[in-house]
């Protein structure tokens, strides 16, 4: 799982993997509830978009923002029955978060020790996730807001290492970037296909340092 992440402003980056453009500010470090960049396909433009949406998701029959303490993170294994989940899932609202690294405990020596798991190259990363509209009834305001997929990482050589020793070891999705249209484009049959720590990127692309 993730609560914790470094969104990307490596702006070249984006413009050549998606042709598009960062939003100019947005926090350096996010958590639950923060703005952060992005990427989503507009089937009917056949166009990649990038925009700001809210950690944490928050699906359009909230009553108000307070489910996202719950919602930043989704098993996969329960994404097509959860109901905060299962519309975006159905209605093919797959979106890409793209960071630079991100942040999980390790309990190895005894106490929480935070680490930083990233690429070797430093070329962001990017995370399966699904994404939804909910408008504030006060306000009227429109608010865009995700979550990442996690999925089950116990026999993992690296993943399995975060995380208290009795809990199950989860992690954020993990894309190659010769996934990502794949996944962006994806039907609620085939996205299910993304959900294994087994296709994660080769593991001597990243490395996780202790912060």
């Amino acid at each position: 799982m993730c609560i914790n992440f470094t969104p990307t402003k490596n702006k070249d980056w984006t413009k050549s993997v998606f042709d598009v453009d960062l939003p100019h500010t947005y926090p350096k470090e996010v958590f639950p509830s923060y703005p952060a960049p992005i990427i989503i396909f507009d089937r009917k433009n056949e166009r990649h978009k990038c925009g700001l949406a809210e950690f944490g998701l928050i699906p359009s029959w909230s009553k108000d923002k307070k489910i996202q303490r719950y919602t930043y993170n989704a098993r996969h294994e329960t994404v097509k029955t959860k109901p905060s989940y299962k519309d975006s899932w159905f209605n093919r609202r797959f979106a890409l978060c793209i960071l630079d690294n991100f942040f999980e405990p390790s309990y190895e020596s005894g106490k929480p020790e935070r680490y930083c798991i990233q690429r070797i190259d430093k070329r962001p990363i990017g995370i399966a996730s699904l994404w939804d509209t909910w408008i504030d009834k006060e306000t009227n305001q429109k608010i865009i807001s995700f979550t990442m997929l996690t999925c089950n990482v116990d026999t993992h050589p690296v993943m399995k290492r975060f995380h208290r020793i009795d809990d199950e070891k989860r992690s954020p999705v993990i894309l190659d970037e010769e996934q990502f249209n794949d996944w962006l484009t994806a039907t609620p049959d085939t996205a299910i296909n993304f959900m294994k720590c087994d296709m994660f990127p080769t593991l001597d692309s990243f490395r996780s340092v202790n912060t």
